[in-house]
């Protein structure tokens, strides 16, 4: 994951309306690439593809939980992201993204750093 993406890759996924659509919805819950296929109304290889994206630049997780349904385990997504904002300096832009950080990577940052 390379959380330090630049100003026009970070742009043009906020550019993508299925990026977008993506980082809005799994704000409220994590979802599989199935189910954002259809709140995006797009194919799944297009999803994948803004995935993968989203989470080379540090703005989604992805995680694997239970699949009460099916009886095995799935793929899900959530955004890690709380806001992104925009500097302007001495002719130059630059991003700072703030993102959030759950319980189990707070432990285990603060196992590591001990």
């Amino acid at each position: 994951m390379n959380e330090d993406c630049d100003v026009e890759t970070i742009g043009s996924l906020l550019a993508d309306t299925t990026a977008r659509t993506i980082i809005r919805k799994t704000s409220h819950e994590p979802m599989s690439a199935r189910t954002l296929s259809e709140h995006c109304d797009a194919s799944q290889p297009t999803v994948y593809r803004r995935l993968n994206d989203l989470r080379e630049c540090g703005l989604l997780v992805e995680r694997t939980e239970l699949d009460p349904d099916e009886g095995h385990h799935r793929t899900v997504y959530a955004t890690n992201l709380h806001r992104i904002v925009v500097l302007l300096d001495d002719d130059t832009i630059a991003l700072q993204i703030d993102r959030r950080e759950d319980m189990a990577d707070r432990f285990t940052r603060l196992i590591e750093g001990m």
